[in-house]
């Protein structure tokens, strides 16, 4: 273990890209280890992606790329506004209430503070907000997609652990809703100090908003109340999602997203081709851990040193949080998950309750420098300095930490529905 351990360590310390640190690290036990040869670690390789549950990742995060192209979340954007506009803050609020609706379709931390990056940041801008604010209410409001179902982060999780994903999805519901009350504190309190615009309430502005709407609103509803009412698998909601969101463009847009619709497509494929290798390089890493005890040695030893659930509990996700500042989400899951589960599980830790406390700490990774993907993909888009997104989403990473300590410490915030759900079946 001391040599593998050394050998990843070494590769990641020289920048080595994470799944050919794993895979890497591996095969080159194969020199010390008689049970190893190269055609076990190909098809360890292969194997793990034979999973047919993987297929839902790309199928989501095609579907989302797809809602940028369509209109759709303009529409939510403008729906959202005419309801809470009139509000101090009004518009920062609507902001909130589209990353929830959208988080709900798109699944992907990264893609949702891009695309309020483009529809968002221009209007915050445009009514007077703050550009620190605007700027870091949309990196942080980002990390919501990671908790809404569906969430392609719990997608990897219960693939990875083989934890019911319906399960998760429904675990993330209330801490997906208490990240955004959160975030909306944080508005209210900025409120109390700076002047924030707000514009008049009018009835006739919701009505004609909300039949532009309501084909964004429709599509959870139909992709969600399919999966939770058992007529979908994850997979068959993530296929209904992309055939809604095509069909929807087709019509709405005609030519303009036919011509997106090979753009959109290559950039899922690249996505998916990252992420699908790492899940194979993760596979021959497991496959080695678990053929040589070691997930049931680290348990044993972390046994031994008499923590209690909780007390194991903060100092994992101190160490995910710590991870999470020069790993990206993904990275952190596929390196870290295979070794702290079976640990998790000894110690009696429910894996579902561990889903949701792991993406929590992804969440947050999201906005915290060096390396949080939101703050980048913001900057990037909106061409705000780095050190402006990082001042305006510190504020929200006090506040998600605040959720992070309630869910690990009441497991019921997180498991409260997906139990609701097990009694309702009987």
């Amino acid at each position: 273990m001391g040599a593998l351990g050394s050998v990843l360590f070494l590769f990641l310390l020289v920048g080595v890209p994470i799944g050919i640190a794993l895979s890497g690290a591996t095969a080159v036990m194969v020199l010390f280890d008689d049970f190893l040869t190269f055609n076990t670690l190909f098809d360890a390789f292969f194997s793990f992606l034979t999973k047919y549950t993987l297929i839902a990742i790309p199928f989501f995060i095609y579907a989302g790329f797809l809602m940028e192209k369509t209109g759709l979340v303009s529409g939510l954007f403008r729906f959202a506004d005419s309801l809470v506009g009139w509000i101090p803050g009004g518009f920062a609020y609507a902001t909130l209430v589209v990353a929830v609706l959208f988080g709900a379709i798109s699944g992907s931390s990264t893609a949702m503070a891009a695309a309020l990056s483009v529809i968002a940041y221009p209007e915050l801008i445009k009514r007077g907000y703050p550009v620190w604010m605007s700027a870091g209410l949309i990196a942080s409001a980002g990390g919501i997609a990671l908790l809404i179902p569906p969430s392609v982060t719990l997608i990897l999780f219960g693939i990875l652990t083989e934890s019911s994903i319906i399960e998760l999805f429904f675990a993330g519901m209330i801490p997906g809703l208490m990240l955004a009350t959160s975030d909306a504190l944080i508005i209210f309190g900025v409120s109390l100090f700076i002047k924030l615009p707000r514009k008049k309430f009018e009835i006739k502005e919701v009505g004609r908003t909300i039949i532009e709407a309501y084909p964004g609103i429709l599509m959870p509803v139909i992709v969600l109340g399919g999966l939770y009412g058992g007529v979908f698998t994850p997979t068959e909601a993530g296929a209904v999602a992309c055939a809604y969101a095509m069909i929807y463009g087709l019509i709405a847009k005609r030519k303009e997203f036919i011509k997106e619709i090979g753009p959109t497509t290559l950039r899922t494929l690249n996505l998916t081709a990252i992420v699908f290798f790492l899940l194979g390089c993760v596979g021959v890493f497991q496959f080695y851990l678990a053929n040589m005890g070691w997930p049931q040695m680290i348990a044993d030893w972390v046994g031994s040193l008499g923590l209690s659930q909780t007390g194991f509990l903060f100092v994992l996700l101190a160490t995910l949080l710590a991870l999470s500042t020069v790993l990206t989400g993904v990275a952190v899951l596929v390196l870290t998950v295979p070794i702290y589960f079976p640990v998790a599980l000894a110690l009696g830790v429910d894996p579902i309750h561990l889903g949701i406390l792991t993406a929590l700490c992804i969440e947050i990774g999201g906005v915290i420098p060096p390396v949080g993907l939101n703050l980048f993909a913001v900057s990037g888009v909106t061409k705000v300095p780095l050190t402006t997104v990082i001042k305006g989403s510190f504020p929200y990473c006090i506040s998600d930490t605040v959720v992070l300590i309630l869910v690990t410490l009441f497991p019921a915030l997180a498991l409260y529905v997906p139990n609701l759900l097990v009694v309702s079946n009987f």
